[in-house]
Formats: structure tokens, C-alpha cells, sequence
């Protein structure tokens, strides 16, 4: 009996273990389709980068996940070393959350991790004081109606593209080093700055308040600040302002990142006008922010409000503030309007949700439109429409949608009709920046990565040289850019081949900002600091501060 009832025990322990049999290739089988995954996704061409991260998290965190529910559940080890090993790993889960938080995204999704307790560097800045001597009243001066032939009044430059043509570089910096004129902190944002004169506006977020502050372009010091309060955040996106203001008669114009359009006095900074976007045209805010930087174009203000009924794009009188137009019904994008002549006709081209749009200036009617994939929550259209020659237009943007060039006709009226040339998928992927067009090529950061493509048949020339989701300016035959590491470097405008001719680090931490450049002065930003620095240039310019600035002045 005794024997019996020995024999008999294991018999009553036996149903549990044919399942742990089962299930003890599970890890093995877990890591392998994991890994597999990640191979596949990785080996995808027209993955994004910044997909590819994305997904590539979760899909550790699930594994992860999943090998410790079986390690909990069916390993088949002792219950109080299971509930120890389990207990003591998600303590240290715990203390991690506790210690640490997310401190933002690069453009390619990789996250950065910061100590929780660290405050955001726009929050240990105290507010900027003026330091230019006051005009009567106590208020100071700035008088930016003063212009000259190498202002950069605006978002992208004179020509609201990054192209400049009365300025040459000089190209070997080892000869001649950019100087620094100087560097200090800034709020955040992703705004650039607008130069006319001797002065340099930008928006900027410190604190609890979205700011708007005119520096003195040369020495760096606030003459005038504008303060509102309010703070728009988004840990994808970022904390502040995003788009850049616009300078125009002596005036500022500014869209905050919650909608509020404003037009100050240049001198001072004071309140023209102001008009609540959301508000008044029945609107809700985007994911990350609004970014379009106002157009200011034959004594018109243009921005895109998002509004149905007629209310997506509006044009408000520059002087006074009225509402002078609104039309169409889409939903804004991340893009700024631009002005173009296409098929005989001055338009506003503006790149919205999911179409791109030709309005007529003087009324704003809608004379086309097309598709163009995206969504303001998602894959986000930010690139700016592209006019080449008199009747194509080049589109661009990342999620992998790539790039197109349109064309578009004339029935003898004002309406006109877009049809796609060419449509490629795997070039020209920008996601937060704009391309240049020089000698029938446009070059542009896709993915991160200086590609050049030949505009007539969509032919890629080359793709070299990672500079992350930075920003890109076309001086003369050179392509200056901006990392968004914070290097700004020099290549060749050259469809032949690749050549970077030099680099310098000018600013620390993620760059998402365009950098202005007025004569000789390129003013760089992030949402931490500010720099101005003096290139070396081939030829002179004159009327920017000075009298004449030569080119061998820089590292002399």
C-alpha cells in the first residue's frame, strides 16, 4: 500500500506539466519572431527612419512584456523566486519612472531621457531686459523701418525661399574661419530669426510666457520684449513657438503655437492688432502646434486658420487688422502659405491636411487643387510648395510619401488644372525641412541624408552626407546647412558629385530651427541658444551695420 500510494502522487501532478513542456520553447520562439520583425521592418526601403524607431520600441517593450508573463505564469521555477525576480524588476521599472522622464524626440523618433527633477531649459531663464537706451515716453527704440539689400525680413528669406543670390561665401573656412560674435541662451521654440537692419526678431517660450523679442543682430543684446502669457507643449514636438515672424513696414507679424495672431510696432514691441485664429474662424488647435508663418503680401497678412465654411486660408489688412478675405474649407498643415506666379496668375499656394491649394490673392478663391497625402495628427505635411518656372510646382515631405512635381494649366480663365508629372515615393523624403532649387536639380535633406535629384525626370544624382533633420540654405552655388546637431556646414550645389568644403559645431543640442543669414551674419538658434557668426565672404557687401564688411574679415 505503502508503494502504491508513492507511485500514485506523481500521477495526481502530471496535467500541469505537459503545458510548461509546451511552453518552454516559447522565449526562443518570442526573441526569434522579434528579431525577425525587426529585420524586416529595418530592411524595408520605404520604412522611414523615424518609423522604423518608432515602431522598434513597442516592439521590444511587448517582448519584454510577454517573457516576463512567462516567466511568471509558465517557467515552471519556484513561486517565491518567480514573485522575487518579478517583485525586484518592477521596483527598478518603478525608480526609472520615478527618476527619469521623457525629454523629447530627435527628428529619427530616438527618444532622450532626462532626469525628472531637471527643469526645461526655457524655465531656468528670467525674463529678458531691455538694454538699448529709451526714446521719450521710456519705451526704447528699434527702427526697423531702416532696410537694407541683404535683410532677411522673413521665414526662409526675402524671396519666402531659402535661396539667396546677393551673397557669396567664401568656400574654404580653413583659410578663413567663421568668427563668433556671440552666443548665449535663449527660450524655446523652433521660430528663426527675422533680420532688417541692425536688428534680429524671434519667438521664443521662457516660463510661463510665449515671448516675441527683438535683439540687436550684431552684439546679441535685447533691445525690446513683447510677453503673452500661455505655453503650448508636446513631447514629440516640443515646448513654444514654431513659426517665425514676419517683418514688414516697420511692423511684426507673429502667429503663437495656440493660434493668436498679432502685428506689433517694431519699435517697441506694443500691440497693433490682435486676432484669436481659433476663435473667430471655428477652428480647434493642431497636434503639435500652429507653425505657419504669417505672409504678408501687398498690405495683406496671410496665414492659414483651418476653418471650414470658407475659412481655411484668410487675409487680414496689414495697417488695421480687418478681416479682408477667407476662403477654402481645409484643414491646416504644418507649412507656412506662399506667394506664387503660376500660369500668368499671382496665388497664394498653400500645402493643407490632405490637399494643396491655389488662391488668388486678391480674393482668395480657390483657382485649383490636388491631393496630397497627410494628416496634421499623424504623417504631417511641414515642406514648403516649390514653384518652377512658370507652371510646375515641386511638392516634398517624409512619411513616406516622398516628392511629386506638378504642372498646371490654363483654359484662357482663371481656373487652372494641376496633373502629376512624376511621383516618386523614395526621394525626397523631408519631414521638417525645405529644398533648394539651383540648374534644374533640387537638393534637400531626405531622411536626414543631403540627396540631389534631377527635377525633369525624377532621376536621383546622389544621396551622401547625414545631417539629421536639420535645415538648408542656398547661398549663390553653395548649400549652407544646419545640422540638427547643431554643425552648420558647406557643400556644393553640384549634381556631378558630393563635396562638403567644411563644418563648424555652432550651437550645442537639437537644432530645428532655419538659420538667417543677412550679409556676412548668419543668426543660428535652438530651443536653447543663440549665435551669431561672421562668414567669410568672396566678395564684399555693403549697408548691413557697417559701412563695407569684406569677406577677409572673419579669424583675422
Amino acid at each position: 500500500m505503502t508503494g502504491e500510494a508513492f507511485e500514485s502522487e506523481p500521477r495526481t501532478a502530471a496535467p500541469g506539466r505537459p503545458a510548461r513542456r509546451r511552453l518552454r520553447h516559447f522565449p526562443t520562439v518570442l526573441v526569434a519572431l522579434a528579431l525577425v520583425a525587426l529585420a524586416a521592418m529595418w530592411c524595408t526601403p520605404w520604412l522611414d527612419r523615424d518609423a522604423r524607431n518608432f515602431i522598434t520600441v513597442p516592439l521590444l517593450a511587448g517582448t519584454v512584456l510577454l517573457l516576463g508573463g512567462w516567466f511568471l505564469f509558465c517557467s515552471g521555477v519556484a513561486w517565491r523566486r518567480r514573485l522575487v525576480i518579478v517583485g525586484g524588476a518592477l521596483s527598478i521599472v518603478a525608480l526609472l519612472a520615478v527618476s527619469f522622464r521623457l525629454g523629447g524626440y530627435t527628428g529619427d523618433m530616438r527618444p532622450k531621457i532626462v532626469l525628472r527633477w531637471t527643469p526645461k531649459p526655457d524655465q531656468r531663464l528670467s525674463l529678458p531686459a531691455s538694454q538699448s537706451a529709451p526714446r521719450a515716453g521710456g519705451t526704447v527704440v528699434a527702427d526697423l523701418t531702416q532696410t537694407t539689400p541683404y535683410d532677411y525680413p522673413q521665414f526662409l528669406g526675402p524671396a519666402r525661399l531659402p535661396i539667396l543670390s546677393n551673397v557669396t561665401l567664401a568656400p574654404d573656412w580653413k583659410a578663413q574661419r567663421p568668427k563668433l560674435l556671440w552666443r548665449q541662451p535663449i527660450g524655446g521654440g523652433w521660430s528663426a530669426f527675422a533680420v532688417v537692419g541692425q536688428y534680429a526678431v524671434t519667438q521664443e517660450q521662457r516660463g510661463d510666457l510665449e515671448m516675441v523679442v527683438c535683439y540687436e543682430a550684431q552684439t546679441g543684446r535685447v533691445v525690446w520684449s513683447h510677453a503673452d502669457a500661455g505655453r503650448f507643449s508636446s513631447v514629440l514636438g516640443g515646448d513654444g513657438p514654431r513659426a517665425t515672424p514676419t517683418v514688414y513696414d516697420g511692423k511684426i507679424y507673429v502667429q503663437s503655437p495656440r493660434g493668436a495672431l498679432t502685428c506689433l510696432d517694431g519699435a517697441d514691441g506694443s500691440v497693433v492688432w490682435s486676432h484669436d485664429l481659433l476663435d473667430e474662424h471655428g477652428t480647434h488647435n493642431l497636434q503639435w502646434g500652429r507653425s505657419g508663418s504669417p505672409l504678408v503680401v501687398d498690405d495683406l497678412v496671410i496665414v492659414s486658420a483651418g476653418g471650414t465654411a470658407g475659412r481655411s486660408l484668410v487675409a487680414y489688412q496689414a495697417q488695421r487688422g480687418i478681416l479682408a478675405w477667407s476662403a477654402g474649407n481645409d484643414v491646416s498643415s504644418y507649412s507656412s502659405p506662399a506667394l506664387a506666379t503660376l500660369c500668368g496668375i499671382r496665388q497664394v499656394v498653400v500645402v493643407n491636411q490632405d490637399w494643396v491649394v491655389g488662391h488668388r490673392l486678391s480674393d482668395g478663391q480657390p483657382l485649383w487643387r490636388e491631393t496630397w497625402p497627410g494628416n496634421s495628427g499623424s504623417n504631417a505635411s511641414a515642406s514648403q510648395p516649390v514653384a518652377v518656372g512658370g507652371d510646375r510646382l515641386f511638392l516634398s515631405k517624409g512619411y513616406g510619401i516622398g516628392c511629386e512635381l506638378l504642372t498646371l494649366s490654363s483654359d484662357g480663365t482663371d481656373a487652372l488644372a494641376a496633373h502629376v508629372l512624376w511621383q516618386r515615393p523614395m526621394l525626397m523624403r523631408t519631414k521638417l525641412t525645405n529644398v533648394v532649387l539651383r540648374d534644374d536639380h533640387v537638393y534637400g535633406l531626405s531622411q536626414g541624408v543631403l540627396e540631389c535629384v534631377e527635377l525633369a525626370r525624377g532621376r536621383r544624382r546622389w544621396k551622401q552626407g547625414r545631417y539629421g533633420h536639420g535645415q538648408i540654405l542656398l547661398v549663390g552655388d553653395l548649400i549652407l546647412i544646419m545640422a540638427e546637431t547643431g554643425e552648420v556646414a558647406l557643400v556644393e550645389a553640384s549634381p556631378a558629385q558630393y563635396r562638403e568644403l567644411g563644418r563648424f559645431q555652432a550651437l550645442d543640442g537639437k537644432t530645428w530651427n532655419n538659420p538667417a543669414l543677412a550679409g556676412p551674419y548668419l543668426l543660428v538658434r535652438n530651443a536653447e541658444e543663440a549665435a551669431c557668426y561672421q562668414l567669410p565672404l568672396s566678395r564684399p557687401v555693403i549697408g548691413v551695420g557697417q559701412a563695407e564688411m569684406r569677406g577677409d574679415q572673419p579669424g583675422s
